[in-house]
């Protein structure tokens, strides 16, 4: 697969991936399947080790991102954002392949495919190798929807799923539910980090808290 280092946050359905290289990590996106989800391949670079963010389609595609060489990423934890189904058609294969971790949260895990081997909460941490991912319950798109914060040298960078998007928070089903999840997205990402905070979503280009941060009010007001 072919991988562009000119990093922007757009990716296109069937194209090639796009790399960003921190310090530490390095943040791989591909945009995979007909809805253009996107699959984040996040690697440490001091051990190798890899965290796949949502297996939601074409795994072939996938295995061919993470590679097949010796010198490839040890690919060691795979978590699911949430339960719909666009977000998680190639985790049996993957899982097969690759024989990583499944993670999601434990009110979403009983619709997916395949059981979990641990389950997070609002506050734990994800390690691998010498990276930390800090879990975000984001309930109202789903109940167990999480987002995965990395706390980066350079940024905070935030993978959302379809919680946050550039335009607003994700689908909800009922007004209560559209009110729970702007809550979540006031109180625990946007009252907690800063404008300069990267988010990856979990379908088209990225954005950052401050290009959304002063369309709050707007979310509030057209409601559900």
């Amino acid at each position: 697969m072919d991988v562009l280092l000119n990093y922007t946050g757009h990716t296109d359905p069937g194209g090639a991936a796009i790399r960003r290289d921190l310090d530490r990590l390095s943040i791989s996106k591909v945009s995979v399947g007909e809805m253009d989800n996107n699959a984040y391949l996040l690697v440490c670079k001091a051990s190798n080790e890899a965290l796949l963010v949502d297996a939601a389609a074409e795994p072939t595609r996938l295995a061919d991102l993470i590679g097949a060489t010796d010198e490839r990423p040890d690919l060691r934890h795979l978590v699911t954002t949430h339960r719909h189904a666009d977000h998680w058609q190639a985790l049996g294969a993957i899982a097969g392949m690759f024989e990583p971790r499944l993670i999601a949260h434990p009110l979403d895990a009983p619709e997916l495919p395949a059981p979990m081997d641990e389950f997070v909460e609002d506050g734990d941490t994800i390690a691998f190798g010498e990276i930390e991912l800090e879990v975000v319950h984001l309930r109202g798109h789903t109940p167990g929807s999480v987002a995965l914060l990395y706390r980066g040298e350079d940024r905070p960078h935030l993978f959302t799923g379809d919680s946050l998007f550039p335009g607003g928070p994700g689908k909800t089903w009922s007004a209560e539910d559209n009110e729970q999840l702007i809550t979540d997205l006031e109180e625990r990402v946007f009252d907690r980090l800063g404008d300069d905070t990267w988010f990856y979503p979990g379908h088209g280009d990225d954005s950052t808290l401050g290009a959304e941060r002063p369309h709050l009010s707007e979310w509030k007001s057209r409601g559900w």
